[in-house]
């Protein structure tokens, strides 16, 4: 499946990452700007064909995204081996039980990029595929952030705490506050999907489940929202405690 990145910030970061497969790039004959002129550099160094195009053009290849005078070709976005989940000392992962809309796919990967998390770990179905939708939304973030699939994402689960990774439901049925939970040691977040949150079966392999208290009369967060907010909690908590290399390199600068 070909697909598209669409703006010029995206475009940018894909770009800059270099780890998004792009075959070409479309831009319209009057588009013009500062970091238009860095998109053409980078593809210049890489190699990349640069079409100028009418506008129409690219309104087409868009298929109704807004595209800023600008619109990348890329081969079919790949998935990340399991492995690269564990290239840190202190994994913080994100799991996502069953998030279908690409919109909220794109928003959890852009606030998991700000919170320089290891990598997102997704079922084989039931998950919104990486088109140029999740791109959009991402921000460009999906270009830094390992997207790792999983034919069942309960044996995937499993595997994170045979391997030493502590694993955080976030559901209103949790038995504590999401802060009063310590995320200090390898953690993995499970998120459910927009409006049945974890599946029971899911819910069953956490080794513990927090909630985030809902004070008006709306019984739920958007689960990029609901990211947000328990990451930077974990970001908080990780702050004050060093990870083991760190409290080495402490170490031997004294």
């Amino acid at each position: 499946m070909t697909n598209r990145i669409c703006g010029i910030h995206s475009l940018y970061e894909a770009l800059a990452s270099g780890r998004l497969p792009i075959e070409r790039i479309h831009i319209a004959r009057e588009a013009y700007s500062g970091k238009l002129k860095a998109i053409l550099d980078l593809a210049r160094e890489r190699n990349i064909p640069v079409r100028r195009e009418e506008t129409s053009v690219l309104d087409r290849i868009a298929k109704g995204s807004a595209h800023q005078g600008v619109v990348a070709i890329t081969a079919a976005l790949s998935y990340a081996n399991f492995e690269v989940l564990f290239e840190r000392d202190r994994p913080l992962i994100v799991v996502l039980d069953g998030v279908e809309d690409p919109h909220n796919l794109g928003a959890v990967i852009r606030t998991a990029e700000a919170c320089n998390i290891s990598g997102i770990l997704v079922p084989e179905r039931h998950s919104a595929p990486l088109t140029a939708t999740v791109v959009k939304a991402s921000a460009g973030a999906l270009a830094y952030v390992p997207i790792v699939r999983v034919k069942n994402l309960v044996n995937g689960i499993d595997e994170l705490k045979r391997r030493g990774v502590w694993i955080v439901g976030i559901d209103p049925a949790g038995a504590q506050v999401w802060t009063d939970f310590d995320y200090t040691s390898p953690t993995a977040l499970v998120f459910g999907a927009e409006h049945r949150g974890l599946r029971r079966l899911v819910q069953e392999h956490c080794d513990a489940v927090v909630r985030l208290p809902m004070l008006g009369k709306i019984a739920s967060l958007n689960v990029s929202v609901a990211a947000g907010v328990v990451l930077y909690e974990a970001v908080r908590q990780r702050a004050k405690s060093p990870s083991l290399s760190e409290k080495g390199r402490e170490a031997r600068a004294r």
